[in-house]
């Protein structure tokens, strides 16, 4: 990896998985990380863990990403404290087989996977620079998704798959969007597929169910460290340091679906996440014309 000695950055659910693996390798390439975790203890715990290499520089940041005020909360504290961000990774993930809603109403897989993200990208923006860089870990879902706009909250018809896949194509259209109304500031934004990593992501953390089939199927998956390592990539190989607006596999530009190369969509589901997330349109945010045509 690149040196990234005086560089700050922020990863989104570090305290497991393959946030865990990102932090951790930021961390050991210089970069100063601020680690968003949700559980406190869960976050001590994977603080104290990375923080036994006494080389490693890391923050812990309690943030619910389902929860707008404390999203909210995290970056105030953020910009308090840091005078900028280089790198930001979207990496925190939800599934769940039942229907679930955030505290502001929404489907909590499209409130958390998104639009959590989604609020704290365009809170963050303000303390980014020409040079920085925003990783959005997307999913190969996606190509099975569609934006349901006359049912976004899934009231009708749930199920996980739909849910799911909605919510990573909106990763997808969320990053070619994002591209364009930045790329005049010099900040990138790419998403990638990890692949099919060993993760706790859907196991219920009150009941346990789903950890057994999780522990059967591991040793077919990849590894956190595994699945982490395009997203590594994005944030800090200088190969891609002017490459904005792309979709990743194994570190190479991959092909998304269709649907997620339509620039409607993108500038759609653009305007209804800053309606539901309360963001007004910040002239630095807009597209210029030629980029609208």
């Amino acid at each position: 990896m690149n040196d990234l000695s005086g560089k700050i950055a922020v990863v989104t659910g570090a305290n497991s998985g393959m946030g865990y693996a990102t932090a951790a390798a930021l961390s050991d390439a210089g970069a100063h990380v601020i680690m968003l975790c949700r559980d406190k203890e869960r976050g001590q715990d994977a603080l104290l863990k990375l923080k036994e290499d006494p080389h490693r520089s890391l923050d812990l940041i309690l943030c619910d990403l389902g929860d707008y005020s404390s999203i909210h909360a995290f970056a105030e504290e953020v910009k308090r404290k840091y005078r900028h961000i280089d790198i930001l990774v979207n990496n925190a993930g939800f599934i769940s087989l039942d229907r679930q809603e955030t505290k502001e109403g929404v489907e909590r897989q499209f409130g958390i996977n998104h639009l959590g993200h989604f609020l704290l990208t365009m809170k963050l923006l303000c303390r980014m620079k020409e040079g920085s860089r925003i990783v959005n870990v997307a999913s190969g879902a996606h190509k099975a998704g569609r934006i349901h706009f006359n049912d976004i909250n899934l009231h009708r018809g749930f199920n996980v798959i739909t849910a799911y896949s909605q919510s990573k194509l909106a990763n997808v259209l969320f990053t070619k969007e994002l591209s364009l109304r930045l790329k005049n500031r010099g900040i990138t934004v790419n998403c990638c597929h990890p692949g099919a990593v060993a993760t706790n992501m859907g196991v219920d953390r009150k009941t346990g169910f789903g950890r057994a089939i999780t522990r059967m199927l591991k040793p077919f998956f990849l590894t956190p460290e595994e699945g982490a390592k395009t997203a590594i990539f994005l944030a800090s190989d200088e190969s891609v340091r002017n490459i904005t607006g792309e979709y990743f596999y194994k570190c190479q530009i991959a092909q998304s679906s269709r649907r997620s190369r339509n620039p409607y969509l993108a500038r759609k589901l653009f305007h209804l996440s800053m309606k539901m997330t309360g963001i007004s349109n910040n002239r630095t945010q807009r597209r210029t014309r030629k980029q609208v045509l």
